[in-house]
């Protein structure tokens, strides 16, 4: 999916958290939808950027950035997008959980 951190602009913005245990069904299929939804994501309006990691157990967290809620319910509409949710519930996903945060404060560090 994504190799490390998203670039982000100076806060606020939205996080969508998203955190799921996989099932072992379809690999394939889902790795490519997964990374499929990526790049849409990425071409949509006030998409600003994803982290992603899934562990061997099949627990995953993906984060995706954007610039308002407008801008997530139209990711939420998007006809390809809706297509993956519903394959998720049925091929791929034990469980999931989703979460909206607004994200008012953010700092990092980078020891060089």
């Amino acid at each position: 999916m994504n190799d490390g951190f998203a670039k982000l602009p100076k806060p606020p913005y939205y996080a969508v958290i998203f955190s799921s245990q996989r099932n072992e069904h379809d690999e394939a299929g889902y790795g490519s939808t997964a990374q499929r939804m990526v790049e849409l994501a990425q071409e949509q309006p006030g998409f600003l950027g994803v982290e992603s990691t899934r562990g061997a157990d099949g627990f995953g967290i993906t984060v995706a950035y954007w610039e308002s809620e407008e801008s997530i319910l139209a990711w939420r509409r998007h006809a390809e997008h809706t297509a993956a949710r519903e394959r998720g519930r049925s091929d791929w996903y034990q469980h999931f959980e989703l979460r909206v945060a607004k994200v008012e404060r953010a700092y990092g560090w980078d020891k060089k």
